[in-house]
Formats: C-alpha cells, sequence, structure tokens
C-alpha cells in the first residue's frame, strides 16, 4: 500500500513538474521569438501571426505547406525584402497564430487571409508566393480576388491526383498523419515533446535519438523527415522551429489540416483556372514534370520552370531560382504599373 502511495505520488510530481516546465517554457519562447512580427485580429478574436519585411511594391506573399509556419521562408523572404515589400504568416491553428475555426482548406484559408491583408493594411497588387499545400491556398486567393493579384508562383504544388480521395492508397498516410498529430498533444501539454524537440534542435539530440528509438520503426522515419527538412533551413531559425513544436496547439493546428486533405481535394480538383495572370511554377527535377493538360487547369497563362537540383522543398534546395523568379515578377509588374500611369 505504502509503495503504490508512493508511486502515485512520484507520478503526480513528475507529471506536474513536466506541465510547469512546458508553462514556463511556452511562456519564455514567445517573450524571445515573437516580438518581431505582430497580430492582426481578423475577427471574434481571432488573430494571425505577421511578418513583414522589406518596402515598396508588389508586395510579395509567402504561403507555407501544410504543417509549416512563416519560418519556412525565412531566407527567401531576407533576400527578397532587400528589392520589394514582403508578408508571411502563420496559418489559423499553425504557429504564433490563434487556434483555426474553420476547415482548413484553401477556401477557407484564402478568406481568411484577405481579411488579414485587409486589417493590416497591406495594399494590392500582390504577388502570391506558395509552396505545396500553400500553392493550393495561393490558387484559391488568385480566383477569389483576382484584382489583387499581379502574379503567381506555385512552388511544387500539391497535387490533387496524389491525395485522397482521388487517390485512395495514400488515405493510410493521411490517418498516420492526422494520430501522429493527436497523440502529439498530450505529450506536448507536460513537456515531454519540448524536451524532446529542445534536444533535438537546440542540443545533442542525444535525447530525441533515443525517444525516437523506443517508438519504433515510425519515430526513426520521422526523426530523419525532420532532420532533414529543418537542417536546409538557418540555424538561426532552429530555436523558434523548437518553440513552435514544443506548442500542444501547434499539434492540433496539424491535425486540422491533415484531416482537411479529402476536402481540399474535392475543393480544387474541379477548380476554375486561373484567368489573366501570369502563372510560374517550379517543379522539382526529381518530380515528373505537370502535363500541359495539368498547367492548363491551373490557368490560362501558365509556365513551368524544372528545378534540376531539387527535391519538394525547392525554396530549400535551391532558393536562388526562387528568389530570381519572384525577382522577375516584381521588374514585370512594376512595368506595368509605370506603363498604366503613363
Amino acid at each position: 500500500m505504502y509503495l503504490a502511495l508512493w508511486i502515485l505520488c512520484l507520478a503526480a510530481a513528475l507529471i506536474s513538474t513536466g506541465f510547469l516546465y512546458q508553462l514556463i517554457g511556452a511562456h519564455r519562447d514567445r517573450r524571445r521569438f515573437a516580438g518581431i512580427g505582430r497580430w492582426v485580429t481578423i475577427g471574434r478574436g481571432h488573430r494571425l501571426y505577421l511578418l513583414e519585411k522589406g518596402t515598396g511594391g508588389p508586395t510579395v506573399l509567402f504561403e507555407a505547406g501544410i504543417a509549416a509556419t512563416n519560418l519556412n521562408w525565412f531566407h527567401v523572404q531576407e533576400t527578397v525584402s532587400r528589392f520589394t515589400g514582403t508578408a508571411s504568416y502563420d496559418r489559423g491553428g499553425l504557429g504564433w497564430s490563434s487556434p483555426c475555426r474553420t476547415a482548413r482548406t484553401p477556401g477557407n484559408i484564402a478568406v481568411e487571409l484577405h481579411a488579414m491583408l485587409q486589417g493590416a493594411g497591406i495594399k494590392p497588387p500582390y504577388i502570391l508566393v506558395g509552396h505545396s499545400f500553400g500553392g493550393l491556398v495561393m490558387r484559391r486567393y488568385a480566383l477569389l480576388y483576382p484584382d489583387d493579384v499581379a502574379s503567381v508562383l506555385l512552388v511544387d504544388p500539391m497535387r490533387c491526383e496524389e491525395w485522397p480521395p482521388l487517390n485512395p492508397a495514400r488515405q493510410r498516410a493521411v490517418d498516420l498523419g492526422s494520430r501522429l498529430s493527436r497523440y502529439a498533444i498530450p505529450f506536448a501539454r507536460f513537456g515531454l515533446v519540448r524536451l524532446a524537440v529542445t534536444s533535438l534542435l537546440c542540443r545533442s539530440g542525444r535525447l530525441s535519438g533515443r525517444l525516437a528509438g523506443a517508438a519504433g520503426v515510425g519515430g526513426r522515419h520521422v526523426l530523419g523527415r525532420v532532420t532533414d527538412e529543418v537542417g536546409k533551413m538557418p540555424r538561426e531559425v532552429w530555436p523558434i522551429v523548437a518553440a513552435h513544436w514544443s506548442r500542444p496547439a501547434y499539434y492540433a493546428g496539424m491535425y486540422s489540416h491533415v484531416d482537411a486533405i479529402p476536402d481540399t481535394v474535392k475543393e480544387m480538383q474541379d477548380a476554375e483556372p486561373i484567368r489573366g495572370i501570369p502563372v510560374l511554377v517550379l517543379t522539382p527535377g526529381k518530380s515528373t514534370p505537370l502535363s500541359d493538360e495539368h498547367l492548363g487547369r491551373i490557368g490560362d497563362n501558365v509556365q513551368q520552370v524544372i528545378a534540376p537540383a531539387s527535391a519538394h522543398w525547392i525554396h530549400l534546395d535551391e532558393p536562388d531560382l526562387v528568389i530570381d523568379s519572384i525577382r522577375e515578377m516584381v521588374m514585370a509588374a512594376s512595368a506595368e504599373t509605370v506603363a498604366a500611369t503613363v
């Protein structure tokens, strides 16, 4: 009886300590890292975190992949801001933004993005830059608000035909992503995720390696993917990535995004093509190029450029290609503006 009581008290102490560790760490992270941007209220207390850099127009807007935040564009945004104004942000449910209140489909997110831009006072025209899932968001934005858009750059945009319900074979991957996200929430609440990601990104990585090994093949696979992708980002942002990944709200947001993939596919598979707006698609050299038919479904003025040295994360593998593409779009939009005023 005495031993059972002792074990119960020890467990309660460990849980309380973990909860306090997470609470203090989250407060410290917010004070250290979130001050470089600002929050924009888009209704009923819902706030999106916005990071602006540079001046002038047209403004380049960055939209990250399905579970990524504004940090994914850190290097590209920093460079582009030297020749024009830029804005990146965290979608609802991710990063420093409020939890999401609507399904994470491109249409809902595009409406929220438009509200944020209006609330922030960022005037069009915009050059839209979206990676992967973010490419679908930017396509939807261009369809909803075409008068605001000068051009669109899609960085290896998500291909609807590769995901359920069009490709039922990938449903298992969606289900796995949903389960992992849900399972991570309680671990994050009690500081275990913070311990793991801090070890991985801010220290030696030994602890995260042991935890991944204990989780089996799936844990080692996730660790490998994370190490590979985050390793391409500037080291100065690694502690901020760790701060994002330590938050229970991040995994709730990730779950909402992954769970909405079938609805996203249904929304975008028959979407109207973008008309009258130049669209550039960057496709990895390691992927099959999009067919002319596929490009035609995206828009009526679409070009495709192959990124020969890239996998899915072109803006991390070949950032200069993305930056140069944006520079050409800025120059073209600026020339059109000058011509219209003459």
